[in-house]
């Protein structure tokens, strides 16, 4: 572990002691609120903490909030760095290392994105299944321990069932798919939109897949879950706009915690028993 990591733990730890954590949540624009969910323990800015890149772009306030809930120890990012703001892959993926570093062995990544596949409209959610990386950068460059990492069960598909039944049973519209991760900072072109879908994609982020691939490469559980906050390039006449981000983030935050709530009970192991991988997916 490197010299940034080892104090940033210490200055984490000296404030919310030495207990690992369950899981860690990398909240994505406009969905900040969340970070609120449990009891706090801590909260630091990132400033404080070595290795962590300050963001710099709205809706991504630059926290880290450790807290309990229902007695699981959580840490909650509170905003992400871009490969956009001028930074590498794996800087930005330095949150990962971090929640790493404080002993959590599960990963939930979340995100604002623009909706590709027909069908998926503002304020739908998608279940990440697969990824395409076209930030033209990886996390594991210049990664000489055993960079070759397999991804091909990259994130958790078996928390969809049970989390889309949670879903249904709220009203709340939730699908599976491919999420591809262009460079920004400008939205893609009509163009290129139809290009992504052709590809596959159906929907499309600036952002997450540099900690997905961290996560994985540390031996990390990953899960990710994506809020369409508009519709891709192409797919309206509407200019695109952060505005618009914002404001569909802001106002799917009740639904946003309901299945937040609902990874938490299926996928952290329920307190005094840390061997267990949640009730619901299997039985301990």
């Amino acid at each position: 572990m490197d010299a940034e990591l080892v104090e940033l733990r210490r200055v984490v730890q000296s404030r919310v002691g030495t207990a690992p954590f369950a899981l860690a949540v990398i909240l994505g624009s406009g969905l900040g609120a969340a970070a609120y969910l449990g009891t706090p323990l801590g909260e630091f800015a990132y400033a404080e903490l070595p290795g962590l890149p300050a963001p710099r772009v709205a809706g991504h306030a630059g926290r880290l909030i450790a807290a309990d809930w229902q007695g699981r120890r959580l840490l909650f990012f509170v905003g992400r760095s871009h490969l956009y703001e001028g930074h590498d892959a794996r800087t930005v993926a330095a949150p990962v290392r971090a929640a790493y570093a404080l002993g959590c062995p599960r990963l939930l990544l979340t995100n604002a994105v623009g909706g590709i596949r027909p069908g998926l409209e503002p304020g739908d959610f998608l279940f990440v299944n697969d990824h395409l990386n076209l930030l033209g950068d990886n996390p594991l460059r210049g990664e000489v321990r055993a960079p070759f990492i397999d991804l091909s069960r990259l994130y958790r598909r078996d928390l969809f069932p049970s989390l889309a039944a949670c879903a249904t049973g709220h009203g709340i519209r939730l699908a599976a798919g491919v999420l591809a991760a262009c460079p920004g900072p400008s939205y893609e072109t009509p163009a290129e939109v139809t290009m992504l879908e052709r590809l596959g994609a159906d929907v499309v982020s600036m952002s997450t897949v540099p900690e997905a691939i961290m996560g994985a490469y540390l031996g990390m559980e990953v899960a990710a879950l994506s809020l369409i906050t508009n519709f891709a390039a192409g797919r309206t006449t509407k200019p695109l706009s952060h505005a618009e981000v914002l404001a569909i983030g802001a106002a799917a935050q009740p639904r946003f915690q309901v299945l937040l709530r609902e990874l938490l009970e299926l996928w952290t192991p329920p307190p005094g028993n840390p061997d267990c991988l949640g009730d619901k997916i299997a039985t301990c």
